[in-house]
């Protein structure tokens, strides 16, 4: 059978389908598609991309449920690429892969997306309150703030100058209220071309937005974590990666991360994560009470959904959606988190698209093109200086999740080659009830001496405590290897005390409690106090025995069941008893010195 001329079948502007593979189109008549055009394809207009060209041939990867969909039914170009909107209104919503709000769907819809529907993500008509921060007559450039907008109690909106549009800025509205789409100022480039400005934009989710230079990473992102802010700091504007095998606490992790970090806008992109597990979010998250303010956490907080039972192509664009939106907080000056959830499920899309596309499989069955595909993502991350002139950053964490807690398998390995920091999740230490189950010996961080000078500020001792910390913990593990052929009870009480550190260190200091109200968060000082209190255990334990104390004295101490219950029964602003614990603690060990003279 012979193709029909699709010059006979299609008007200008569109394909026909010829044919359909899951969610992968391949339509005729597509000569005048580009790469990554936005198509809306059959009657329903269903959202597609154009990911490839041949001639007159596209092939395009479409966003929802193509059931229904068959041969012969038109494939409509729109001559832009994949956009989302950029505006007020973003903070505080749910939305899908392709910037859908599910909110405003589930309201008008009900628990169903129907298939084609296309609702704006941000309120066209929705009034914003606009305070101009600038004259007109003056000089103006691209990403110059222009004005402002309270978006939420917790974040105020800077309107800038879109990307490419320079010049004399020859009107600007004055205070009021206007919506996303009423213009609020006109520029005149060089040219004489005049550009409208206003409140939203569009903005391609593919291509990184614009900067004027990349700094230098010199201060963490504090996420109340002890394991992570003493022992594995991640820099702000840096990248992170949290690895474990199912049930090791990945998302739990992530929660607490996007809970508890001291970002100012946080960006949760749940792609390909059960079902359950992203209506756990969407129930709790807007429950939560920011720790430093007390308003609500969703005040500064974008959820995109995009669950297993989602489309997979949207799946794949989710988190392209999350890091566009987290680059237009950063440009208005903000530190922003993407928390990723999860990068190994983002894999597996792409697996499944290559697949339909009949690419030659590398590793697993993973496209070539992974490491690429994720370096372009990790790379968006950095602290800069925003072409407003702000320093500003845009931190990355991605949980893997490899099959079997395999850290060798492709996803993992290449991650690693693009991240700095290494939160490593051990099922033993989850079997044990230890979270955040980071293992501390397999985890690490490359931001410890970009961070060092900003930690030292804040305690001088900080380098030492964790240095000699850390020390105690792989003693441990060498004593471990003994203690498990021959028995604890063949080891002198000098290095006895090293294994009860060790223990003081894990139940005191690296387990914490996510449903303790006082345990679930921990500022940088009483993180510092604490392991200042272990240590003194450690050096002066280690001190009495070298005297002739048993071990079992030591342990026996009451304070010392004090020290471990201090992360839970003191609180964070209540430092002084804090300094009286340690207090007590040198008194007491300073009184079993005398009695061993």
């Amino acid at each position: 059978m012979t193709e029909r001329d699709p010059q006979q079948d299609t008007a200008a502007g569109q394909g026909l389908i010829t044919r359909i593979s899951g969610p992968v189109v391949e339509a005729l008549g597509m000569r005048a598609a580009r790469m990554f055009e936005v198509v809306e394809v059959g009657s329903l207009r269903l959202v597609g991309e154009v990911i490839r060209v041949d001639g007159d041939r596209a092939t395009v990867q479409v966003y929802e449920n193509t059931s229904g969909l068959k041969p012969g039914e038109a494939v409509y170009m729109t001559g832009a690429p994949l956009s989302i909107t950029l505006g007020p209104g973003l903070v505080g919503q749910i939305m899908d892969g392709v910037q859908r709000p599910l909110t405003a769907i589930f309201r008008s819809a009900g628990a169903t997306i129907p298939r084609g529907v296309k609702m704006p993500a941000v309120e066209p008509s929705r009034p914003w309150k606009f305070t101009p921060e600038t004259e007109a007559g003056g000089e103006v450039h691209a990403g110059q703030r222009i004005g402002t907008v309270p978006e939420t109690p917790l974040l105020e909106h800077r309107v800038l100058v879109p990307p490419g549009v320079s010049g004399a800025l020859t009107w600007i509205a004055d205070e009021g209220e206007y919506t996303v789409e009423d213009v609020i100022a006109r520029v005149r480039a060089a040219d004489g071309a005049e550009a409208e400005v206003r409140m939203a934009h569009r903005w391609p989710v593919r291509d990184p937005r614009p900067f004027a230079e990349r700094m230098a990473l010199v201060r963490p992102l504090i996420t109340g974590q002890r394991v992570i802010d003493t022992f594995f700091p991640l820099a702000r504007g840096g990248t992170a990666a949290v690895p474990g095998g199912f049930g090791t606490g990945k998302t739990m992790t992530q929660h607490a991360l996007a809970k508890w970090s001291d970002a100012d806008v946080i960006i949760y992109v749940g792609c390909g994560e059960r079902g359950n597990e992203m209506v756990d979010v969407l129930e709790e998250f807007p429950k939560l009470t920011d720790p430093r303010s007390g308003r609500p956490l969703m005040e500064r907080t974008i959820l995109i959904a995009n669950t297993s039972n989602m489309p997979v192509a949207a799946r794949e664009v989710s988190i392209y959606t999350g890091v566009t939106l987290a680059e237009y907080y950063r440009d208005q000056g903000y530190n922003v988190a993407v928390m990723a959830d999860s990068t190994s499920r983002w894999a597996e899309a792409l697996r499944e698209l290559s697949g339909r596309l009949e690419e030659m499989p590398a590793e697993e069955g993973f496209p070539a093109y992974l490491a690429t595909r994720l370096a372009e993502f990790y790379e968006r991350a950095g602290a800069v200086e925003t072409l407003n002139g702000d320093r500003a950053s845009l931190s990355i964490i991605g949980a893997v999740s490899p099959p079997g807690g395999d850290f060798a398998e492709p996803v993992t390995q290449h991650t690693r080659r693009f991240i700095r920091c290494f939160w490593a999740l051990d099922s033993e230490l989850a079997n044990a009830r230890h979270y955040p189950a980071i293992n501390w010996l397999t985890s690490y961080s490359e931001y410890t001496e970009d961070v060092h000078d900003w930690y030292q500020e804040q305690d001088p001792d900080w380098a030492d405590l964790r240095r000699e910390a850390m020390g105690v913990l792989q003693r441990e593990e060498s004593l471990q290897r003994i203690v498990r052929l021959v028995g604890p009870d063949v080891l002198p009480d000098r290095q006895r005390h090293v294994l009860f550190v060790a223990e003081l260190l894990r139940v005191g200091f690296l387990a914490q409690n996510a449903f303790d109200d006082l345990d679930m968060y921990c500022t940088v000082a009483k993180q510092a106090l604490l392991l200042k209190i272990i240590m003194d255990v450690h050096r002066r334990g280690r001190a009495v025995i070298d005297q002739g104390a048993p071990l079992a004295v030591v342990q026996e101490m009451p304070v010392v069941d004090e020290v471990k219950r201090a992360k839970s029964e003191i609180a964070n602003d209540n430092l002084d008893d804090l300094a009286d614990l340690r207090r007590r603690v040198l008194a007491a060990f300073a009184a079993l010195a005398e009695q061993y003279q």
